[in-house]
């Protein structure tokens, strides 16, 4: 790079996070989120540009090269504004309260996000995506900017009204005045039925287009349709099973689904699943992987297993260091903004280029690859999804359902062999605590259930990293474990909310699938470290962010103090962090964390059920403290253990966990259980072989050494 190039560089050039990086050559006089851009924009008395994005997001890079790369804008800007970039995945503090500002403002939130802040901070004016110039009724950026600017030179006073009024409405939007003491079964009844309304019977999913997940209330159906009755007593089982089961099939048979590498894409623009926005999340991933094997447990359905190993196969290749431990962060939709989904997507020439004849037949009937295919921009291009059975294929072109079968394995590795010549949208290689933690329980989940014991592994390995590089007693956790492309971080972010409630239930997870008391010496510190850091004292519940015991100021919106309840699209801090505490309750017979958890859902109680949809992960927590934790603990370390293992696994019930031990493992427990397993008398008789104990809070029932006694104990205890 030469002298000239270099001098150009503005003040993203040092930032860690890769997509900070990526606008470190554009014009406009960027700063990373800091107190000295803040400083500064008091000291030249100028309001604030915050523009707040992410790596895998399209529109943010369609106006970077729209706006911010274009000289005339930027002269606007350095002219008129500090300008402060933030990446929403490296500062999802800073993101959440400014999408709360800017939905207050204009109705809306999403990324892009662009926000007019005064140089303390407060919002005074903020939407998404602005155009270059006015068009289809949205004001160009230009204008904006000049609008915006002129109206901090000279309608101070209305721009300082607009701000306190935003910042009262988003610290408004946070004090819930919603307690209810001890909320119960029925209100895990109603957050059920407000899932089964927006239930899509002919698409599955919920609601209409844009179409998300929501792993949540598919794991909640999922609990609901094994139980024989709901919360209030009514039989919602039925349904709860259809709606689950109906969508988990459409989602992988749609478009939404990657067909070729595995794996889920964000969302869907349409209500069928067909045409997704193309960025692949590793958390939408670990969540969705969660569901497959909980469908899997619940009810046996092979395609459930077949889409979470296609998960797991994905994660592995594309979004996990393999030699170090620890998964990555995200894939981009597309490799370039001339890219619109281009990757993948096929023309039906495109697929008779890799195909022969005969896999050509098939592959196009089977994922519907036509002449006109699915996307507007592009209308010869195919998002491949599955609109028929295969059996119906075969029977079309005359041919054995066998020949059809292997036929379209053939086609759909070709495919992908082809795909793979194609530039390839990046790969955001950062490590975030929270997402990790949600990826470690997945994959030990997937592992333990479908018995792939590399995923198992994988996880413990990536755990391990976690821990040794992000955790410290004394500083508590951080943020990012690693960030890619070797950048180095200048200074710490400190750990949220969810990096701490992931991580800690992740090293629970652990320690009941190994045994082994280092994880769960974990799971208690980070708890208490949560409960600490984060608690409520007064109102109960858990803030978002780590109190601030120095007594300084925080910048703007950073300042108001979040609990979070919604999950969007992550599950939610407050419901996950009651998880973690009943879960070490049951086990180490701390009563100050059960109360901790029951002040946490009664904060919310009384206004949860309007988030509905959205309440999932609260109705999954609940769920848990209406039904009583059982444990079933598996003992021995040979086939008959693991037949009993994979029998205790059988079923998703939210209040069940599965502990493996060897009999070695049984001198270092936590206390309750210390209490009961090493005075069972099989332990004391090496000839007994592998045996189940099935425990509660109030005791443990007689030891069972066959598969039928545990199915019976199990259901006694269940």
């Amino acid at each position: 790079m030469s002298d000239g190039q270099e001098t150009r560089l503005n003040g993203l050039s040092g930032a860690a996070s890769a997509y900070l990086r990526s606008a470190k050559h554009q014009p406009v006089d960027w700063h990373e989120w800091s107190d000295r851009a803040f400083a500064l924009a008091a000291e030249q008395n100028k309001p604030v540009l915050l523009d707040i994005g992410a790596v895998w997001c399209h529109w943010c890079h369609v106006m970077d090269r729209e706006s911010y790369e274009n000289a005339e804008t930027a002269k606007i800007i350095n002219q008129h504004f500090i300008a402060v970039k933030v990446d929403r995945d490296e500062r999802p503090d800073v993101d959440t309260r400014y999408q709360a500002a800017v939905a207050a403002i204009s109705g809306q939130g999403g990324w892009p996000l662009t926000a007019f802040l005064t140089p303390e901070g407060k919002p005074y004016f903020g939407g998404t995506y602005f155009p270059p110039e006015d068009r289809h009724g949205r004001p160009g950026l230009p204008r904006v900017l000049l609008t915006m600017a002129e109206s901090f030179r000279k309608k101070r006073d209305d721009v300082n009204d607009s701000a306190n009024s935003v910042m009262a409405a988003i610290e408004h939007n946070e004090s819930f005045m919603g307690r209810i003491g001890n909320p119960g079964p029925e209100l895990v009844a109603k957050l059920v039925g407000a899932i089964l309304k927006q239930f899509d019977a002919r698409s599955g999913g919920f609601g209409s287009q844009p179409k998300f997940p929501h792993s949540g209330a598919i794991d909640l159906l999922l609990d609901a349709s094994s139980r024989v009755s709901v919360g209030d007593g009514s039989d919602l089982g039925e349904q709860a099973r259809t709606a689950a089961m109906s969508t988990l099939q459409k989602m992988s048979r749609g478009g939404i689904y990657d067909h070729l590498a595995g794996g889920f894409h964000r969302y869907s623009v349409d209500d069928r699943w067909v045409v997704p926005h193309f960025e692949k999340m590793a958390y939408d991933n670990s969540e969705l992987l969660k569901n497959y094997v909980h469908g899997f447990q619940s009810f046996v359905e092979p395609e459930c297993a077949r889409v979470a190993k296609e998960i797991v196969r994905w994660m592995d290749e594309w979004l996990s260091d393999r030699e170090r431990g620890g998964f990555y962060a995200s894939q981009d939709a597309d490799y370039s903004l001339d890219d619109d989904g281009d990757y993948f997507t096929w023309t039906r020439d495109e697929a008779a280029e890799a195909l022969s004849a005969e896999e050509l037949a098939v592959a196009s009937a089977f994922y519907d690859i036509g002449e006109i295919g699915d996307m507007h921009h592009n209308p010869a291009k195919n998002v491949l999804h599955v609109r028929g059975t295969l059996e119906g294929v075969a029977k079309s072109n005359a041919m054995p359902l066998d020949r059809a079968k292997a036929l379209l394995v053939a086609a759909k590795a070709k495919l992908y062999a082809a795909r793979l010549k194609r530039p390839t949208p990046y790969v955001d290689k950062t490590v975030y605590v929270g997402w990790n933690g949600m990826c470690i329980s997945a994959y030990i989940e997937a592992g333990r259930v479908l018995d792939l014991p590399e995923a198992k592994a994988f996880a413990l390995k990536s755990l391990d990293r976690v821990l040794a590089e992000a955790w410290n007693p004394a500083k508590g956790l951080a943020h990012v474990v690693a960030y890619g492309e070797g950048g180095a971080a200048s200074r710490r972010v400190a750990g949220v909310l969810d990096d701490y409630v992931f991580l800690g239930n992740a090293a629970l997870d652990a320690w009941e699938a190994t045994g082994e008391m280092r994880y769960f010496d974990a799971a208690e510190a980070i708890a208490q470290a949560t409960v600490a850091r984060f608690y409520d004292a007064t109102g109960g519940g858990f803030f978002d962010t780590e109190h601030r015991l120095d007594g300084t100021k925080q910048i703007g919106a950073l300042a108001t103090r979040r609990k979070p309840l919604q999950d969007s699209p992550t599950p939610a801090g407050n419901p996950v962090a009651a998880k973690l505490l009943m879960r070490l309750e049951a086990l180490n017979g701390r009563e100050d964390y059960a109360v901790k958890a029951l002040e946490t859902l009664e904060t919310f109680a009384g206004i949860v059920e309007h988030f509905g949809l959205y309440a999932a992960s609260y109705g999954l927590a609940l769920q848990r403290l209406v039904q009583r934790a059982v444990q079933v603990c598996v003992i021995g370390d040979d086939t008959e253990a693991r037949r009993l293992e994979a029998v205790a696994l059988a079923r998703y019930a939210v209040n069940k966990s599965v502990i493996r031990f060897r009999r070695d493992q049984i001198a270092a427990l936590p206390p309750t259980l210390a209490e009961t397993l090493p005075h069972l008398p099989q332990l004391k008789d090496a000839a007994s072989g592998s045996f189940a104990v099935v425990c509660n809070g109030k005791g443990c029932l007689p030891p069972v050494s066959t598969v039928d006694e545990l199915i019976m104990a199990m259901n006694q205890a269940l």
